[in-house]
């Protein structure tokens, strides 16, 4: 090892270790060194001066990516206390250079996977780089970090780690703990090698390049910062000879890089991160802390617990220090680390819960927070595009997770809709939709989701082959899509997108796509699932103005092939088969009750005759002729009395128990308002009851897992009400109340006035504005009968 005075001063750190950064800071204000010198890609050497411009906030990284690939990148994460920002910022602000001297990425990503796994600088211990993707842990024999600490007694390496660098006061001798470090590390490499990952001998080699030149250049003094694992490959004598011999034929590639803003959540093991830490917000904390680190962390902690409106007084973070500092010293520790501030926060502040713990560890010990980058910094022309869109349209990107409402009628929220949509398509996933907390339906308002996470940088600059703005690159990816998709589904749903994406230029090339493959796809299952989607993108036009004409008549086309081709492909059908036609069944019913109210005419009553068809064709599974009934039942095509009958002839002797128990399923299952249907009609619940006391032993045995799975689905209230219905018999002599005449005890028609007198009540509760109550009102709402939590033993016949 070096003399102290006599070399350049190698500065070995630990990567994102608040003590290494102290401790760096520190030795380069002993030893005011000419130049530094910093473990990372030569290429980022032009944007290191955007380090102390005000719009750069930690944590960033420098973004590599091949240009013609740029799904093939690398991260090099840095944190406000990572010793290699701690250098650079101390650089910039007394003018010293700063230089890079990692293995270029030209090399890097050329001999990598072209996979985006974010990566970055190696730490001690840690997953060591290779800015490559690779996992040190995984090649390597030997984990630095566990083997010291084992060699000093100790069985948890990080905190270990902690007790002698992290929780080190930084009094005293400056150099003494990289010196010390530089030993140990030097012992490991003799015993050890490269520890099986031979790229850092080329990544070693290139550095010791540029240390020479370094060293020829500047007269005053050179440190470098990097890993403290390769402290001693950077002090062993070698030749320039035989380190450019090692560099000799390596592969090169074109490369781009820039700063992209990072998260902690990045930063943690748990986010996916190669080198990360567990607890960046812990050891953010440590760094920023001028003094009394325990003291300040409680007082975080009781500030959050009172924003949830959890009662922490002062004696509270009081005695929460006091047990921390007690436990540090029961367990020969120097400081309370994170492990015994946890522990006293569950006991005095928790009482002895880990659930309020949780809100600790995901809020202040990993934390959301996403750094900034200035708008100087490199960015592809796509970038720029969103971040001008973002401005103006006041998204601002976040790492916290929150919900965004919109409401489509609003010139601003329409936009950002578009633009959300717009991203999606291009597989950037800023946002996803989510289920409105207002519970409202309508298609002019949604909700999405929105968590901003850095790789997202690498997608918006994979999507920069598609066009330079967020727009024209949409639309081409959209086009690109339609032509290569296989299935009409995919192309129908496409369609769907491209409609909320507003990509008018797009439209075209897609409907013509659809056309084609509707044309020539003779599956009607697949004709079945396209046309919902069709059908839904019908009703976009009324909100967003857009013109669906085009999508009008191929979904009217599409229709028509659906109503020609179910009866023949709904014979014959096995059980699974029949149970995913029924799903095709009601969607298509839902889809032309749409298509209607968009005004093509006549589907309606063609549908209802197609549903006549297989309601009443033997050759049809019971599923299917079930629902199909039920259906005609809802839409008032049936006549008085038809349902009962075509009941009858479903559950007479002749048919099967199972294609019996398989008709009621259709009829009365799938949790679409059946349990009130044999409430409301006793007549359909007696012809049930019948029948199911009829099956035999063996045959119940074999429906009852279909009949349970049927009635399971009813709300405790309604099948209370049944078992009651059942329990008492038939209400009385005479004749069984028709299909369609008021049952005992209700009216013969509805009287309109009461029903509007509530009204004003519900919308007064409900919040809703003259919009909404207009786009409301008018619409009948159903309700289930009945209520009650609990699930009695007068549960229908004992199958629910």
């Amino acid at each position: 090892m070096s003399e102290r005075g006599r070399g350049p001063l190698l500065l070995g750190v630990r990567h994102h270790g608040p003590g290494s950064a102290r401790a760096v800071r520190a030795a380069l204000d002993a030893a005011g060194p000419g130049v530094v010198l910093v473990e990372g890609p030569p290429e980022a050497d032009a944007l290191v001066s955007l380090a102390a411009d005000e719009g750069m906030v930690p944590p960033v990284a420098l973004l590599a990516h091949v240009v013609d690939e740029p799904g093939r990148s690398a991260f090099w994460p840095l944190a406000e206390f990572s010793p290699e920002w701690v250098a650079i910022r101390w650089a910039l602000e007394r003018d010293v250079p700063v230089r890079f001297i990692d293995l270029p990425a030209t090399h890097s990503l050329a001999l990598r996977e072209p996979v985006v796994t974010p990566d970055g600088p190696e730490g001690v211990g840690e997953r060591g780089e290779d800015h490559g993707g690779e996992d040190v842990r995984e090649t390597m024999r030997v984990d630095p970090l566990a083997v010291l600490a084992e060699t000093a007694g100790h069985d948890d390496p990080e905190r270990w780690w902690e007790d002698v660098v992290e929780h080190r006061a930084g009094a005293g001798d400056a150099f003494a703990p990289f010196e010390a470090l530089g030993e140990a590390m030097g012992a490991l490499r003799e015993e050890y090698g490269d520890g099986g990952h031979e790229r850092d001998l080329v990544r070693e080699a290139y550095m010791r390049l540029q240390l020479r030149s370094a060293q020829k250049e500047f007269a005053d003094g050179v440190a470098v910062v990097c890993g403290a694992w390769h402290v001693p490959a950077l002090r062993v004598k070698t030749t320039v000879a035989a380190d450019r011999a090692v560099l000799k034929g390596l592969p090169k590639a074109k490369v781009d890089m820039t700063w992209v803003p990072w998260t902690h959540r990045r930063l943690a093991r748990a986010g996916g991160y190669g080198a990360g830490i567990d607890s960046p917000g812990w050891y953010g904390h440590l760094f920023s802390a001028p003094d009394r680190p325990v003291e300040r962390w409680m007082t975080k902690v009781a500030g959050l617990f009172r924003d949830e409106d959890r009662i922490v007084s002062s004696a509270h973070v009081i005695e929460a220090v006091r047990l921390a500092e007690t436990l540090a010293a029961m367990r020969g520790r120097p400081l309370a680390g994170l492990t015994e501030t946890t522990d006293a926060i569950r006991a005095v502040m928790c009482e002895g819960s880990d659930v309020p713990l949780s809100l600790v560890h995901d809020k202040l010990v990993v934390g959301d927070v996403l750094g900034e980058v200035p708008d100087a910094a490199p960015a592809v022309p796509l970038q720029r595009d969103l971040t001008r869109l973002q401005r103006s349209l006041r998204l601002k990107p976040e790492a916290l997770e929150r919900e965004l409402e919109l409401d489509l009628r609003k010139e601003t929220d329409a936009a950002r809709s578009r633009l959300l949509h717009r991203l999606r398509l291009l597989d950037i996933g800023w946002g996803e939709p989510a289920r409105s907390v207002r519970g409202s339906t309508g298609t002019f308002r949604e909700t999405w989701r929105l968590r901003w996470e850095p790789e997202l940088s690498v997608r918006v600059a994979e999507a920069g082959i598609w066009g330079t703005t967020v727009l024209s690159a949409a639309t081409a990816r959209a086009e690109a899509d339609a032509i290569g998709a296989q299935a009409l589904a995919d192309v129908t749903a496409l369609a769907e997108r491209c409609l909320l994406a507003e990509l008018r230029q797009a439209l075209p090339v897609v409907m013509r796509v659809l056309a084609d493959r509707a044309a020539m796809d003779t599956d009607v299952g697949h004709l079945a699932q396209a046309l919902p989607a069709l059908v839904r993108s019908l009703r976009y036009g009324d909100v967003r103005g857009t013109d669906t004409q085009a999508l009008s008549e191929v979904a009217a086309g599409l229709a028509q092939r659906v109503f020609v081709g179910l009866p023949p492909a709904c014979a014959g059908l096995d059980g699974d088969a029949a149970a995913e036609m029924r799903g095709h069944v009601d969607a298509v019913h839902g889809a032309v009750g749409l298509l209607e109210d968009g005004g093509t005419a006549g589907h309606r009553g063609r549908w209802h005759s197609v549903l006549r068809v297989l309601a009443a064709r033997d050759s049809v599974a019971g599923v299917i002729r079930g629902r199909c009934a039920r259906l005609l039942l809802d839409d008032g095509q049936l006549a008085e009395g038809e349902a009962a009958r075509l009941m009858g002839l479903a559950l007479s002797p002749g048919t099967g128990p199972a294609e019996a128990a398989a008709w009621i399923e259709g009829f009365v299952g799938g949790g679409s308002g059946g349990g009130l249907l044999l409430v409301h009609d006793e007549r359909l619940l007696t012809l049930v009851d019948d029948w199911l006391t009829g099956v035999s032993a063996d045959a119940f045995t074999d429906v009852l897992p279909l009949l349970r799975r049927t009635f399971s689905a009813y709300e405790s209230g309604v099948r209370r009400t049944l078992g009651e219905l059942v329990r008492r018999g038939p209400a009385g002599p005479g004749p069984t109340a028709a299909v369609g005449t008021a049952p005992p005890g209700f009216a013969p028609g509805l009287d309109q006035a009461r029903a509007d007198a509530v009204l004003p009540v519900l919308r007064l509760l409900l919040g809703t504005d003259d919009a909404d109550a207009d786009a409301t009102s008018g619409s009948g709402s159903g309700s289930d009968a009945g209520s009650g939590s609990d699930r009695g033993d007068n549960d229908l016949m004992g199958v629910a």
